[in-house]
């Protein structure tokens, strides 16, 4: 008898959408700092008045990934062309409790969300007598609690109305009716059970099959979550405030593992009246402290399970958008279609080589450039050139 084949080792399945247009929605309470914070991101001009439900359409924009390696590439080369990356950023209108039964614009903000991969918090932890806050007093943990329960609550009701059909079919097709309609009709009970017990999705062990059925619902709570708290100039500085402990407990408590990012939309919009980089440097020197939106935004392209490999030359240096465990042919069709459909190898380099060697040719001479085929999986941060058929032979293609 010969030998089973193995089954083809890869990473596991994402929650997600598959692409690489992937969308991160800013989210929260009205007057919180959200269009402030999308205003400083994307330089544009959105509305940020005092006042609730300001933003009533949602704003879209992107916002370049800074990468010193990117940079240096640039300075290597100085292409004609420079491309980085770029995170796709939507701000959308604050909710309110009672948003998933239609409260204030609930119904139309929660839709928003649902067209998202992942989602910034935004929590005000500062207080302003002239920022009027929807609920009178500022609570962050309170008002992380509320928007908690509202996208939980409006997963719950989604569930609820695609259980009854299914249920109905399963009970009357029993063992032979559709397996693909008993494994959602399974996968559905348990997220309905996991939402009931106050839990989100993205907190709990799912199989391959369920992934499947999450991928096709895209429910909210099984977006990534990234906490973003609104600080005053001052706390921000010293790196203190009341309720930033008293926050961490509750993500440590409703959503362990996800990432908290204090920062300063006063700060950031002062910075970003500025100039220059020289003021900007100044400024920050001056209060002994750094800007807090790199970080945002790099960690806010890696919540999208997103990386990108890099092609560079004289032409052009650009940073290819990928989602985390894209093969080498894959990553090739970002190009082209035709370099996947006729892909032969990827040849790469890692951008440490290339920085540790000077050059191309001295990480070659080092044994450090290296040919893949096509079950290679590409790592963020390579450096790719490759080959593929192009019906008459060999094309060697590099997009510069």
């Amino acid at each position: 008898m010969p030998p089973k084949k193995k089954e083809a080792e890869g990473p596991p399945p994402l929650i997600g959408r598959v692409g690489t247009s992937l969308k991160i929605g800013i989210v929260g309470l009205p007057n919180v700092g959200k269009s402030t914070f999308f205003n400083v991101l994307t330089k544009s001009q959105a509305s940020a008045e005092n006042f609730p439900f300001c933003t009533i359409e949602p704003n879209e924009s992107r916002v370049p990934v800074p990468d010193t390696r990117f940079d240096f590439l640039c300075e290597f080369y100085q292409p004609l062309s420079k491309v980085p990356a770029f995170l796709n950023v939507v701000d959308i209108a604050g909710l309110v409790q009672g948003a998933h039964e239609g409260k204030g614009l609930g119904n139309a903000f929660l839709s928003n969300i649902k067209a998202c991969d992942a989602i910034f918090h935004v929590t005000r932890a500062f207080d302003d007598e002239d920022i009027i806050h929807v609920d009178g007093e500022v609570n962050p943990v309170r008002d992380l609690q509320t928007i908690h329960d509202e996208l939980r609550l409006k997963d719950l009701d989604y569930c609820q109305k695609q259980l009854e059909p299914l249920e109905k079919n399963v009970a009357r097709e029993g063992k032979s009716g559709d397996k693909k309609k008993k494994i959602e009709y399974d996968c559905l009970v348990k997220v309905r059970d996991v939402l009931q017990d106050n839990k989100w999705l993205r907190n709990v062990t799912w199989n391959v099959n369920e992934i499947d059925v999450l991928n096709t619902h895209l429910f909210i709570t099984s977006k990534p979550v990234i906490y973003l708290v609104n600080l005053s100039i001052k706390d921000y500085v010293r790196k203190k405030n009341k309720w930033l402990v008293k926050i961490k407990e509750w993500i440590d408590t409703n959503d362990k593992g996800a990432l908290l990012i204090p920062f300063s939309g006063a700060l950031e919009l002062d910075l970003a009246d500025m100039q220059t980089q020289e003021e900007k440097d100044a400024k920050l020197k001056e209060l002994g402290t750094t800007s807090a939106l790199e970080k945002i935004i790099v960690n806010g392209y890696k919540a999208l399970n997103l990386i990108y490999f890099f092609t560079s030359g004289k032409d052009e240096v650009k940073a290819w958008t990928i989602q985390v465990g894209t093969k080498a042919p894959g990553a090739a069709g970002r190009i082209h279609t035709d370099f996947e459909k006729g892909f032969i190898m990827a040849e790469v380099m890692s951008f440490a080589d290339f920085k540790e060697y000077g050059n191309e040719a001295a990480v070659k001479n080092a044994g450090k450039y290296k040919q893949k085929g096509k079950e290679y999986v590409v790592e963020d941060g390579d450096i790719i050139f490759f080959k593929f058929n192009a019906g008459a032979g060999l094309t060697a293609a590099k997009k510069k």
